[in-house]
């Protein structure tokens, strides 16, 4: 399954279940272990665990292969690793903390010149 396409069925499996600050990442400049990472945001434990359920499922249900599922237990951020594609959902209190966005942009911010 090509990347746009499984990153679509990711994407909207997220809207089906309600995800919140939806972001797609391009990462196939900053390392070779894969080419994006989706991060969504659920507002609590249970929406979080059903939103990666349903990217489980709907990945499944398109042909798509699930490599693992981790976090499930507590529910503050669970990993759905599609192989390409890396899904992050958090709640956002854990997601501010953790700040994926920055940590993977690939232009790093400019920093100031100490004169």
């Amino acid at each position: 399954m090509d990347i746009n396409t499984l990153s679509k069925i990711a994407v909207d499996a997220l809207e089906d279940i309600k995800g919140d600050q939806i972001e797609i990442i391009d990462t196939s400049k900053v390392t070779a272990l894969f080419e994006r990472i989706i991060i969504a945001s659920g507002t609590s434990n249970r929406q979080v665990r059903a939103l990666a359920n349903n990217v489980h499922d709907k990945v499944k249900e398109a042909g798509g292969e699930v490599l693992s599922i981790e976090g499930e237990d507590t529910g503050e951020w669970v990993l759905v690793d599609l192989g390409d594609i890396v899904v992050h959902v958090m709640q956002p209190a854990v997601r501010a903390y953790y700040n994926l966005e920055e940590l993977w942009q690939v232009t790093p911010a400019s920093k100031k010149n100490k004169a």
